[in-house]
């Protein structure tokens, strides 16, 4: 099933901010060039953001530039793989060197497949605790000096799952990763506050036109389940995720750190009553 971008003009008249809320910010994406991660970059550049897109594949990059060129952001994409923390570290120096700053990192980048515990092999593990969690620690790592010298005080949002506490059976490498993002959030937001930095979680639930969605449930058969989980009746869009992002990354954000942002239309309280 093919899963399209959303149009930027549609998520810009959905738009609750003020439309320079991120302006003169530095904001990176990881895994920017799609999906949720894509839909966080719309709306930053709407609001004002200069964009710094990490991804894979060039040729997505390309793509997501076309698109993302409708916010009249300044946007520098570049092709690299979380896993790696050299390429990290060159991420960070690009930035600096391009934009000046950097005053806000998502980490955003994810693997997730579903996969029966007893099923899963040492590589499948390893390569979702290599990208969400490994990969949350080189970008947070390498990107500390940067986030200090923000003159509007650096923010970090880690995109997690609240499956983190109810555990998730069929994905228990991807909530196994996730909780270790959870509770490196919380440490680094009691660590880093004194150097005005604030570290939250954001939390999303289903969202359409995503990978995710396809992957671990259309495909599977399950979507209709799923949409019965969610106490809203209706899946989220990818600018949900990217508004409650920007509400963190804002000044609005000043006095919040440390915390779990839940964007998923109630699906944690009504799934295990489904």
């Amino acid at each position: 099933m093919e899963h399209k971008p959303v149009p930027t003009q549609d998520i810009a008249s959905r738009l609750v901010l003020n439309p320079s809320t991120l302006k003169g910010r530095t904001a990176i994406v990881t895994g920017g060039s799609s999906g949720i991660g894509l839909g966080i970059a719309q709306v930053f550049g709407l609001l004002g953001a200069k964009l710094v897109i990490v991804g894979r594949k060039a040729d997505k990059l390309d793509e997501a530039r076309s698109l993302l060129a409708e916010t009249d952001a300044e946007i520098l994409t570049i092709a690299s793989d979380v896993r790696s923390y050299e390429a990290a570290t060159d991420v960070m120096s690009r930035t600096i060197e391009h934009f000046g700053a950097i005053d806000i990192l998502v980490n955003n980048a994810a693997g997730n497949f579903h996969c029966p515990f007893e099923k899963l092999s040492p590589n499948g593990w390893k390569a979702v605790i290599d990208i969400d969690l490994n990969g949350t620690f080189n970008y947070c790592h390498a990107a500390f000096e940067g986030l200090r010298q923000s003159t509007f005080g650096g923010r970090i949002i880690n995109i997690s799952l609240a499956q983190v506490l109810s555990g998730w059976p069929g994905s228990a490498h991807a909530a196994s990763a996730k909780a270790g993002v959870t509770t490196l959030t919380r440490s680094l937001a009691v660590e880093w506050g004194p150097h005005g930095i604030r570290v939250n979680n954001v939390l999303p639930g289903p969202i359409e036109n995503t990978e995710g969605l396809a992957r671990l449930y259309e495909e599977r058969g399950q979507a209709e389940k799923e949409l019965e989980r969610v106490a809203v009746g209706h899946f989220g869009q990818t600018d949900d995720i990217g508004q409650a992002c920007a509400f963190l990354a804002s000044s609005a954000g000043n006095f919040i750190t440390g915390c779990d942002m839940t964007v998923d239309g109630g699906r944690w309280l009504k799934r295990s009553w489904t």
